[in-house]
This record gives C-alpha cells, sequence and structure tokens, in this order.
C-alpha cells in the first residue's frame, strides 16, 4: 500500500468552462472602482449571493445561493467589471491510507468498533492555553530526528537557535497549540494580548483590538471555520481509513519547523527559538478551498510572518489547471518579502515521482513561476530521492527529509514517524515532500534570525547555494543538492 501523505488541489483556469454551474467560484473584479464593480455584480445575481473580498488583486469569492444554478462561469465573466472567473476549488488531503479492500475494510470496522485503533481525537477546539516557563535540559527524542541530523542542525545552533521574532505561517490543517514542544513557540499576536484601555483581558474581549479584520486570534485564525482557534483537529482511525481524512498533518509539520529546543521534551525543530503562526484552511475532513488557502496566505503576510510553510499542492494526474487567484497571492507575498516554501508534489496516484519540468500536469503552487517560491524535494536517510518526491531541474530548488519522519503529533505529548501501525494489516509513515518543505521553511527562518537585513532574494539564494551536492539530486533539482544548515549558517 502507498504510503505517501500530501495535500491534493483541484484548481481550474477562467479559459476553459464546463457546462456546469458552480455555486462556489473566485471572481476577479477590476482594481478600479472595486467596491463599485462588486455591488454593480450583487446586483446582477440571484438575491442572497454572497460576495467576499478576498483581499488580493481584486479577487472575490461568489456564492450563489443554494437553490440556484443558473449563472455559468461564462456568464459571469461577461458582467461589467469581471476580468477573470474560476471554480473556487476544492482542497483535501489525498486519500492515501483509505482502504479499498472489502476484507480489510470489515477488519478495521471491527476493530474500531472495538475500540482497538487508539484514542478518540479531540471533537472541539481546546481552549488556547498561554505560554509556559519552557522547562530545560536535553531533548530526549532528538536522536530519533534523523533528518535534523544530516541538515546538521546542531552545528548550525552555535550561531542562532532562531529569535522569537522571526514568524513562520504554518498554512494547514491547523496545529496542536496545547502540545507540550510547541505551545511555547506558538505566536502570540501583540495587538490582541495584555489588557485593553477598560482593563480587560484582549485575548477573550471579543474585539478585534488591532483592527485586523480577526477578532481575538491570539495564535493565527481556523479559516473554514472562522474562529480564532486553528486547532488540528483529526478524523479517527477508522473514519480516516474507510473514508479518509485528516491525521495530524499541520501539527507534524509546525514540529519540523520549530519544536521548542533544551526544554527538557520530546524533539527540536530545526530553528527552535522561532514562533509558529497557525494558519488553518483544511479541516479534519481533510477538505479545503483555494479561497480559505488564499486568505490563510494574506493574513500570514499582513500579520508578521517571515516565511509561509506550505505543505500542499495538486497531483499530477488530478485533473488539476493553474489558478490566477492562487498565483496572485503568492504574488502578494513576494511583493512584501515573505519567502513562500512549498512541497514539489508526490507523484501521481500510484504514489510515484515525475519530473515538474516536464509532465503536462505539473504539481502547483510549487512549480508556479513566483520567484519568491522556494520548492522542496524529499531525500530519505540515505541521500536519496523518495521514489515518490517529485523533481525537476528548473523548478525544483533543493532537497530536504522527507522519509519517516519523527515529529510532534496531536494530543498534548506524543510524537511520531508513524501514522498507521495495525499489526499484521497495514504501517504507513510520516513519507512526503509536505514532510520536507517544514525543514527548509524552519532553515530559512534560522537564517532569517542571523541576518535580519537580509531581503529574501538573499534568504533564497543562500539556502540554494549552501546544499550540500549530491549526484541523485544533481540535473534534478535547481541546486542539485540537499539542505545542508550547517554551511547555511556559514553563508
Amino acid at each position: 500500500m502507498k504510503r505517501i501523505l500530501i495535500i491534493a488541489v483541484a484548481i481550474f483556469t477562467n479559459q476553459v468552462f464546463s457546462a456546469e454551474a458552480p455555486r462556489d467560484m473566485l471572481v476577479k473584479m477590476a482594481p478600479q472602482a472595486l467596491n463599485a464593480n462588486v455591488m454593480s455584480l450583487q446586483t446582477r445575481l440571484p438575491a442572497g449571493t454572497k460576495i467576499e473580498n478576498l483581499g488580493v488583486n481584486g479577487w472575490t469569492r461568489v456564492r450563489l445561493p443554494a437553490n440556484n444554478s443558473a449563472f455559468p462561469m461564462a456568464t459571469i465573466l461577461n458582467m461589467p467589471g469581471v476580468l477573470r472567473v474560476e471554480r473556487n476549488a476544492k482542497l483535501g488531503l489525498l486519500e492515501n491510507f483509505k482502504v479499498t479492500s472489502p476484507r480489510v475494510r470489515a477488519e478495521i470496522k471491527r476493530l474500531g468498533e472495538a475500540g482497538a485503533l487508539g484514542d478518540a481525537p479531540t471533537t472541539d477546539n481546546p481552549a488556547i492555553p498561554s505560554a509556559g516557563s519552557g522547562g530545560s535540559g536535553a531533548d530526549p527524542m532528538f536522536s530519533k530526528q534523523w533528518g535534523m541530523n544530516q541538515i546538521g542542525v546542531q552545528t548550525a545552533w552555535g550561531t542562532t537557535k532562531g529569535r522569537p521574532e522571526v514568524i513562520v505561517g504554518v498554512i494547514d490543517t491547523g496545529v496542536d497549540y496545547t502540545h507540550e514542544d510547541l505551545v511555547d513557540n506558538m505566536w502570540r499576536n501583540p495587538g490582541e494580548t495584555g489588557t485593553d484601555a477598560q482593563g480587560r483581558d484582549k485575548n477573550s474581549n471579543g474585539v478585534d483590538d488591532d483592527n485586523n479584520g480577526y477578532i481575538d486570534d491570539i495564535v493565527g485564525w481556523d479559516f473554514p471555520n472562522n474562529d480564532n482557534k486553528p486547532y488540528d483537529l483529526t478524523a479517527s482511525m477508522m473514519d480516516m481509513l474507510l473514508s479518509g481524512g485528516n491525521p495530524g498533518h499541520g501539527t507534524h509539520c509546525a514540529g519540523n519547523v520549530a519544536a521548542r529546543g533544551e526544554n527538557g521534551k520530546g524533539v527540536a525543530g530545526v530553528a527552535p527559538n522561532v514562533r509558529i503562526m497557525g494558519l488553518r484552511f483544511i479541516t479534519e475532513k481533510g477538505q479545503g478551498t483555494t479561497a480559505d488557502a488564499i486568505k490563510a496566505i494574506k493574513y500570514g503576510v499582513d500579520n508578521g510572518a517571515k516565511v509561509l510553510s506550505n505543505s500542499w499542492g495538486s497531483v499530477g494526474d488530478d485533473g488539476g489547471a493553474e489558478s490566477q487567484a492562487l498565483q496572485d497571492a503568492i504574488a502578494y507575498c513576494e511583493q512584501r518579502g515573505v519567502l513562500f516554501v512549498a512541497a514539489a508534489g508526490n507523484g501521481d496516484s500510484a504514489g510515484k515521482g515525475y519530473d515538474n519540468d516536464t509532465n503536462a500536469k505539473p504539481a502547483f503552487p510549487a512549480t508556479y513561476t513566483n520567484d519568491i517560491i522556494v520548492s522542496v524535494a524529499a531525500i530519505n536517510e540515505a541521500g536519496e530521492l523518495g521514489t515518490f518526491s517529485n523533481w525537476g531541474a528548473r523548478s525544483v530548488d533543493l532537497g530536504a527529509p522527507g522519509v519517516k519522519v519523527f515529529s510532534t503529533v496531536t494530543q498534548s505529548e506524543k510524537y511520531s514517524d508513524t501514522v498507521i501501525d495495525i499489526p499484521g494489516l497495514m504501517t504507513a509513515t510520516w513519507d512526503g515532500t509536505s514532510m520536507a518543505t517544514p525543514h527548509v521553511a524552519g532553515a530559512a527562518a534560522l537564517y532569517i534570525s542571523a541576518h535580519p537585513e537580509k531581503d529574501w532574494r538573499a534568504v533564497k539564494n543562500a539556502l540554494l547555494v549552501s546544499v550540500k551536492k549530491t549526484p541523485i539530486l544533481s540535473g534534478k533539482t535547481v541546486s542539485g543538492g540537499q539542505l545542508n544548515v550547517t554551511d547555511l549558517m556559514r553563508y
């Protein structure tokens, strides 16, 4: 059985319209007189239509009433002030773990009903705890992090372990912000903490104290649920295997970026003193939308992130195509100097990696032409390219650890390199360019901590010129090598 976890995106361009009339669309309005153009569009669409300004280059989300599908995209494109139209594409975790065998499904159901598939997942967002004192002492599970050791983080930490003012936005399924190894490194919004003019606690006063459009956004935002608790809700093991769902993807990625170091607990991230901003746009059911991804990107940029870690992307044979709206959101990052680190893709639906440069359906957004993107392939402990990992001499920048990666998992005090282990039935480990990406995002944050004066171009260049050259990545990546944090910090 394939053992890879990635996020699949289905995105469509407005240049080719199907006969179907979707109710949820992304519509780009002429930026001049945007409000007037939106009002004009509102009058031409059915009563009850909801139009939301996404805040990026004139893009809006248009949702028609559930009982109306009489406005195909081509019709909307011809309305005054409309420049482009595309579907608000569904995004989701690729269902690698969904079992199709009737015999195995029956056994999983039996085990699940008998309570033999582990703890039930958290079903409600827990309260956001305050940062603690941190603790001290060596990280007892650091030796299990082969990737951290291979890329040389310990030598690099002689320069810096990261600065708390450097923020990495983890755009994913959320983060377990109660986790013992993450809670102290969660970003705390300075505009929503402390007390207000009336002496009330700003953490929960129900007021948008910093006027950023989000109320009580302490550690980030949950865009699907539109609330201030971007917790990494997971599917139960049985539901994940029978129906698909999130096994705690965002928490695992966050630990690779910045699990707290030298706190006497668990593991350490590449940049163990920087801060993690939780940006949830994929739900426990493995579902999300392009609009929510765009809002997560914009939130991260507008609220001080220096790096965005994006362990999601399309699969070559999923029928997806490019999204201009998503590309414009990444251009928004570039205009404001926020590095966009992205997973190169985990191959086709059979789990076989391919060349993004030549494949008719390259992985997105990693292969968009925005210069701000750092695209990451996955390597194993031997330094070989993961069999599932995409590559590309022009479009994939470097490799990083992405096979059987040990990191934080949900439910406060847990760590693992294994997603599923049912003896005699199935085993699946944390593999993917999804796991490689946060290693590079953490490395970028570490370098920015040491060189706050350098712009994103200098940071990206440093990441690429400092790699460890390897034959397996020569001709398959721009840099020809794998992440080398030791030499990065010397550059």
